[in-house]
């Protein structure tokens, strides 16, 4: 029987994406043969995939689409989860992506994209399975939003882009008014850039949680007595201060990173007078960052559980 080495594991995990015990099992099967490996691999796969779905799948990709619609746009954001890193450079993965997030652009919601039909009378979800099942690791569409205007701009923005659309953080920003489309989405692709690096908690400050601004009072109302603060002088302190808070996180309100002497609402406002479109607003803003509320679970590093599988043999 053929030796299986970390390098022969490795080289099978590379070629076909599957998890590294299983890519172990199927060489032995297959004494090192890694195109009949592969074969294997595919023929046993379907059997394990919900074996997988507890594990924690916190990294994957953002990915992003936009259409036009009449004198409007539509545009999706999508989170796509899966376990590793690895798995998310690999092909199949991300042309999944690419394709929820197109599918995204007609479904409001991630449990409308799940049923969504793709070819054959599959669903996104069938998709999903058939992936974890030839990949070998637990996969979840776990997020997905839609912003649309009827007459306007949806613009994006993908921080660490790994291809077009395809990121760790994604960002849509509706704009809803007239004038020229190319500088309007110039102008929301900035804002988007803008989301991407601030992480806004709202568009307004009406729409801004009260919880938030309920917890913000209470940490600041702690700090404020910590530091000795008169009890008589606290509720004003804190008052000043949650005005602060509330000018940070609204979007609206925020100075735009790129000019800090105007705000996010001015600058549209006056690029909306330029343009000869004084009704120019923001309508809404998407920012999906990857993993963001998924607890992660420390595992040992790649190399070292490639080489613990088989026995230190390179």
């Amino acid at each position: 029987m053929a030796e299986i080495t970390a390098a022969l594991v490795m080289e099978l995990r590379a070629k076909s994406g599957v998890g590294m015990m299983d890519c172990k099992k199927a060489l032995l099967e297959n004494d090192g043969d890694i195109t009949a490996s592969i074969d294997w691999l595919r023929a046993k796969g379907l059997s394990k995939a919900a074996k997988k779905a507890d594990r924690v799948a916190a990294e994957g990709l953002v990915a992003v689409a936009s259409k036009e619609a009449g004198a409007g746009e539509i545009g999706a954001a999508i989170e796509f989860n899966a376990e590793t890193d690895f798995v998310a450079r690999n092909d199949l993965f991300q042309t999944a992506a690419k394709k929820f997030a197109q599918l995204g652009l007609d479904h409001a919601s991630v449990e409308g994209l799940h049923g969504a039909e793709l070819e054959a009378g599959k669903t996104v979800q069938d998709e999903v399975t058939n992936l974890i099942a030839t990949v070998g690791e637990n996969m979840q569409l776990r997020r997905a939003a839609r912003l649309s205007v009827d007459e306007g701009v949806v613009a994006s923005y993908v921080h660490n882009a790994v291809s077009p659309g395809l990121g760790r953080i994604g960002v849509l920003v509706a704009l809803h008014g007239g004038g020229d489309k190319a500088a309007l989405r110039e102008l929301g692709r900035k804002i988007a850039m803008h989301v991407a690096a601030t992480a806004p908690l709202s568009l307004n400050t009406d729409d801004l949680d009260p919880a938030a601004i309920e917890k913000e009072r209470a940490v600041l109302t702690e700090k404020a007595k910590e530091e000795g603060k008169p009890e008589a002088m606290i509720a004003k302190i804190v008052e000043g201060q949650i005005n602060k808070f509330q000018k940070d996180v609204v979007l609206s309100k925020q100075p735009f990173v790129m000019n800090p002497d105007v705000t996010i609402e001015q600058l549209v406002a006056e690029t909306g007078k330029e343009l000869g479109a004084p009704g120019l607003h923001l309508a809404g803003f998407v920012r999906l960052a990857l993993g963001e509320g998924v607890e992660k679970v420390e595992g040992p590093d790649f190399a070292a559980e490639v080489a613990s599988m088989t026995g230190g043999n390179a």
